[in-house]
């Protein structure tokens, strides 16, 4: 399908699919074999080029605190094995085109309540760029929806400003740190990526220290919101957030600081300590006037980026 009878060289304006099987199955196995080289030494140059976005800023954090604690490497380093991989490669036209990978790692039992997914979103910026994993999720194989694909098999893509959900999915950074904020708009399913996680947040208590949280939405880039339209009208969407958590400490204490904060961070703890994440969630929204319509986090991925004493 082209506009106005455009020939593209590249695809620009075609709808296609995002990546053929083949494609998919390298970028898994690239994204594999690169991650197992970084875990194993702690590099994170070895695998920076096979990551971006929420996935890839965790990543490389962690990678970069690890290394400065542990210079001779992983002396635990068990290689990551992904397989039974299946591809949910939808129809795309322009770029950034992206696809899901859900596999089966060896991080689960393969049977019972402790059986998992994991699905990666790769991305792909442009035709001269590589395939990188955005995001991961971790999820029980009954709380996967089905697809809606074509004839072809083709996948359909949500588009960020969808008005058939709930929410749409660029709004739901937005809506999910004003919620942690504020407690509303009320939108999110009971969970505890939601509402226990804000009950545990309001009611940290510790003599002589206090709390404050800070939460952002990440909308763009890298960090856009993406998502796949479900047998049933609603859509399974990954999104980004950023959140700060700072502690305070009464006139002669000082906030504790662990070996991983402090291979992160920039300052002297003195009597503040800073912490900054990055979080991808996982998320089912429903489609307008579907049961009690609310947005359900199915997987909260965090990890510290940052620290800051003062």
């Amino acid at each position: 399908m082209t506009a106005s009878g455009c020939v593209t060289v590249h695809g620009e304006l075609e709808v296609v699919r995002a990546a053929t099987p083949s494609e998919a199955a390298q970028a898994l196995n690239d994204f594999t074999t690169a991650y197992n080289a970084a875990d194993k030494a702690y590099d994170p140059a070895l695998d920076a080029d096979q990551v971006t976005g929420a996935l890839g800023t965790i990543n490389q954090a962690g990678l970069r605190a690890r290394q400065k604690n542990n210079p001779n490497g992983n002396p635990n380093h068990r290689p990551l094995e992904l397989t039974d991989a299946h591809y949910v490669i939808p129809k795309k036209a322009g770029w950034p085109r992206w696809f899901l990978a859900d596999t089966d790692s060896n991080r689960d039992q393969d049977s019972g309540k402790q059986d998992t997914r994991w699905l990666f979103a790769f991305v792909k910026s442009g035709p001269g760029a590589g395939w990188k994993a955005a995001y991961l999720a971790v999820a029980a194989p009954s709380q996967l929806p089905d697809f809606v694909k074509d004839g072809e098999g083709r996948a359909a893509p949500v588009s960020a400003d969808s008005s058939e959900l709930v929410v749409a999915p660029a709004d739901l950074g937005t809506q999910y740190t004003e919620y942690l904020q504020k407690g509303t708009p009320d939108v999110f399913a009971p969970g505890v990526a939601t509402s226990a996680w804000r009950d545990a947040r309001l009611n940290t208590r510790r003599a002589g220290f206090s709390y404050q949280y800070i939460d952002q939405p990440l909308n763009s880039g890298a960090f856009g919101p993406l998502g796949l339209e479900t047998a049933d009208g609603g859509a399974l969407v990954f999104f980004s957030s950023k959140h700060f958590e700072r502690q305070t400490a009464a006139k002669g204490l000082r906030p504790a600081v662990s070996q991983d904060v402090a291979a992160l961070m920039t300052g002297e703890v003195r009597s503040t300590l800073t912490k900054e994440r990055v979080s991808s969630q996982l998320v089912y929204v429903p489609k307008k006037g579907a049961g009690a319509g609310k947005v359900i986090v199915l997987n909260r991925v965090p990890g510290l980026t940052s620290a800051k004493g003062s």
